[in-house]
């Protein structure tokens, strides 16, 4: 893939060999950035490398996925299971294209505690709720799992039973764990719910990874028991070392909490500095970024994570409950006042210092190490595509900010189901998640500037109706879909277009800058109409290679939204015109056949066959298009 200074922007080959030989996600995309494909690897730098050998048969679907990477990114882990989990997070998150095929609905088990009981319990779990009691896993292995809480409940004589304590206490005799000394029969009131929560409070120790007492002691016992010729007893010591190291491959993806974080950490070298964000979503990792930034030698990770913090999250919608950082900031309290006043809730502000908290932090560290030591000139020149080149815009306007740019455009032909869209792009990146179309309602044939009045007018009375709302409910902008304003309004055409804007803002009382695209004869921009001046622009800049995005994918989601009309409207003249043949078989006979032609070529039992279908209609739809001499012809006209 190459820039529009024909500079190339991600080198394939170049970048397979800078993969690690470590676990980890690879995480494919195609030419418009998005994600076609997520996958794991035992080891990233053999399995992504199979991908792009000619050599091997990858079978038709690979083939043509591989043909449409564009770029790839990888996620390092610290073993094979958090790759795992993580693939099914991220697939499940973006539903890439081309993983359809992948059954991601695999149960993993996880170790209980119900520290909601007085007299809690280590049990298996294959699910994961919001409750009192604490989780930890996911495990791959089941077995493992079973034999680690006969471990646990043997070690800190634990009950394993369902009574419901302290109620049944002394209703019936102590069951054998307890005569084999393997429970300390809190049934029977043998011991204090006190001393019992100490137990507890060992064994989740235990869980949360201080494994070094219990496997000394069981090295202890294999040895003795072998130096005794007890072997069949050192073998079940082995095995039960084989366990708890089992178990002790923790992972990291994800938390029993169920709440949103951000885990953020850096690399810094000299002057370069690479932040790493992993964002945590109702407690399961669902993806990351990284952020490289410019500083100064002598800068320490506390200044520049304060730095990044406020610069990022004055520009995100969306504030988690809580940020994961690798060190503290000087400033913490004020930021975090500010960051809670932004999401409307409490955000907290924490440096973990041990457990699976640390473990993550120390992840996206080690991955911002990576990112900043093998991408570091990628990175540069990708920063100037996008934030440079918001920066040059901003100087060029003369503005102060356009982080968050929105462009607008109308679509029709000869004014049938005349359509506008709304593109959005965050820090010169395309935020998909904020586009909207509108459907011309007001407006009688080709008419663009009023139809782009009526869209924008709709947009942002949308937006004052909103703003209003979270302002009764004490919430910030950020929270809603269309109260985020733009820093600038980017329209596609010149002097008329900004006008049309211009007045819309103007009679709801909005304050927006608004540029215009000026075209040449040949319909190439030539410049910026802005606050009634054409600004010439430099061709060969950042600036005007991102105008020239934001304005191409302003014109393709616009046509795209006009053809999905046009395509359901002509669907709707044909099959609307057979008997019998309602909303709910028409759908589902273009789901099952696709197209009008694979309906007219489908047999009557074909036909018959498709959902909500019977005899009758079947009939009915084979005797529209094989029993008229036009039929073929209706649908070349249609299509």
């Amino acid at each position: 893939m190459e820039n529009e200074n024909h500079a190339p922007i991600f080198n394939i080959e170049e970048e397979l060999k800078k993969l690690p030989a470590r676990p980890g996600v690879y995480i494919m995309h195609d030419a418009r950035d998005e994600i076609i494909y997520v996958g794991k690897a035992v080891i990233l730098k053999n399995r992504v490398r199979q991908y792009f050998q000619s050599s091997r048969n990858k079978g038709a679907k690979i083939e043509q996925m591989v043909q449409r990477i564009s770029r790839f990114e990888y996620i390092v882990t610290d073993s094979e299971l958090e790759a795992l989990v993580l693939e099914c997070n991220l697939i499940k998150e973006h539903r890439p294209k081309y993983n359809t095929m992948l059954k991601d609905d695999k149960s993993y088990p996880f170790i209980k505690v119900t520290l909601g009981e007085e007299f809690p319990r280590v049990v298996f779990s294959r699910t994961m709720k919001k409750d009192k009691s604490r989780y930890f896993g996911p495990f791959t292995s089941a077995g493992a799992v079973k034999e680690t809480i006969e471990l646990i409940n043997k070690l800190y004589r634990l009950r394993n039973c369902t009574l419901s304590l302290p109620r049944d206490i002394g209703k019936d005799r102590p069951c054998l764990y307890y005569h084999i000394g393997q429970c300390s029969a809190p049934c029977q009131g043998l011991i204090s719910a006190e001393e019992y929560r100490k137990s507890i409070d060992e064994a989740v120790d235990f869980l949360n990874g201080n494994y070094a007492p219990v496997l000394d002691q069981l090295q202890k016992q294999m040895e003795e028991a072998s130096e005794n010729l007890d072997f069949e007893k050192a073998i079940e010591y082995r095995d039960r070392i084989s366990s708890v190291r089992q178990v002790a491959q923790r992972q990291k993806i994800t938390h029993g909490d169920g709440e949103d974080k951000d885990v953020l950490a850096l690399a810094a070298d000299g002057g370069d500095a690479v932040v790493q964000v992993f964002f945590i979503r109702g407690g399961k990792m669902i993806g990351r970024d990284h952020f490289y930034l410019r500083v100064a030698p002598q800068d320490t990770a506390s200044a520049i994570l304060s730095s990044f913090i406020k610069q990022y999250y004055a520009g995100t919608p969306f504030v988690p409950r809580e940020l994961m950082l690798e060190a503290d900031i000087e400033d913490h309290e004020v930021v975090e006042q500010w960051l809670s006043e932004k999401r409307g809730q409490r955000v907290y502000l924490r440096v973990p210092k041990k457990g699976t908290k640390e473990k993550l932090v120390e992840m996206a560290a080690e991955n911002a190490a990576i990112v900043l030591r093998q991408d570091r000139e990628r990175i540069k020149r990708e920063e100037g595509r996008t934030i440079g080149a918001v920066h040059e815009i901003e100087e060029l306007l003369g503005i102060d900010r356009a982080m968050r740019m929105e462009a607008f455009d109308i679509s029709n032909i000869s004014g049938f189901e005349s359509v506008g869209s709304m593109i959005v792009y965050e820090r010169g990146k395309p935020k998909r998640s904020d586009y909207r179309k509108f459907k011309i309602r007001t407006v009688q044939g080709p008419d663009d500037y009023a139809s782009m009045e009526e869209v924008l007018t709709r947009r942002f009375r949308h937006g004052l109706t909103e703003r209003q709302e979270l302002d009764e409910k004490g919430m910030g902008y950020e929270m809603g879909s269309f109260s985020r304003f733009p820093d600038l309004l980017m329209m596609d055409g010149g002097r008329g277009q900004v006008n049309v804007a211009l007045r819309v803002l103007d009679n709801l009382g909005i304050d927006i800058p608004v540029c215009g695209l000026v075209k040449d004869d040949f319909h190439r921009t030539r410049g910026i109409y802005f606050e009634n001046v054409e600004q010439p622009i430099d061709t060969h800049s950042e600036a005007f290679h991102l105008i020239t995005r934001i304005q191409d994918e302003a014109h393709r989601f616009a046509i795209e939204y006009h053809r999905s009309l046009r395509s359901k409207s002509q669907v709707r003249s044909l099959l609307d015109e057979i008997d019998g043949i309602g909303p709910t078989r028409r759908k589902a006979l273009m789901r099952t056949f696709q197209s009008l032609e694979a309906i007219r070529d489908a047999s009557l039992e074909e036909l018959a066959a498709a959902p909500s279908m019977n005899a009758r209609s079947a009939q009915q739809v084979y005797e529209y298009f094989h029993g008229e001499a036009q039929s073929g012809a209706k649908i070349e006209e249609e299509t």
